[in-house]
């Protein structure tokens, strides 16, 4: 298998709660074609994901936010699971990360309720979307058009819904990546 995203690097933010499937898959999908992936969160050591309200798998933190700069990174992947999306939200550097790599006009990935961190740092207004259905008010509230697809890519935001979606959201994310000019 050719590396596709040799070179390239992805910053992935959570912290406990995440949806286990929309970390790991993909984060395992980059890695795959080439990438260095780096889970960054605001507490160093590992947290907890979980599948649905079930507790998961746990994962290591790889930075925490004072660890890393943004412009060091190519892309950011914003995993889902609902606590996870109501904490991240609250965390100021989490907000000016994904604001910094929109504001470069780089590659912002979001699946389910991941977001509400966009919504939170100011970024999806006049965008379409789409996520888990109970974000559509959120997101229209915060300026975007919502749809029900499976995965919607809108100039340098990728967003899609829910766990069985995942397949389509990583093709998504490595497509766009190489059209971005990071294939090796």
């Amino acid at each position: 298998m050719t590396k596709k995203l040799e070179g390239c690097k992805i910053a992935i933010l959570a912290t406990d709660g995440f949806e286990e499937a929309e970390l790991v898959e993909p984060k395992r999908a980059l890695t795959e074609a080439g990438a260095m992936v780096h889970v960054i969160s605001k507490k160093p050591g590992q947290i907890q994901g979980f599948r649905h309200t079930d507790r998961g798998g746990m994962v290591t933190v790889d930075a925490t936010f004072d660890q890393v700069r943004p412009d060091d990174y190519d892309a950011v992947v914003l995993p889902g699971g609902v606590v996870n999306g109501d904490a991240m939200r609250t965390i100021p550097e989490a907000q000016a990360f994904v604001r910094e790599i929109d504001a470069a006009h780089k590659t912002v990935a979001v699946i389910c309720h991941g977001g509400w961190l966009p919504i939170s740092a100011g970024i999806v207004k006049g965008h379409t979307m789409t996520s888990w259905p109970s974000l559509q008010d959120d997101l229209r509230n915060a300026g975007a058009s919502w749809v029900d697809e499976e995965v919607v890519q809108d100039d340098n935001l990728i967003t899609s819904r829910k766990p069985s979606d995942i397949p389509a959201f990583n093709r998504k994310i490595i497509e766009s990546l190489e059209q971005r000019g990071h294939a090796g």
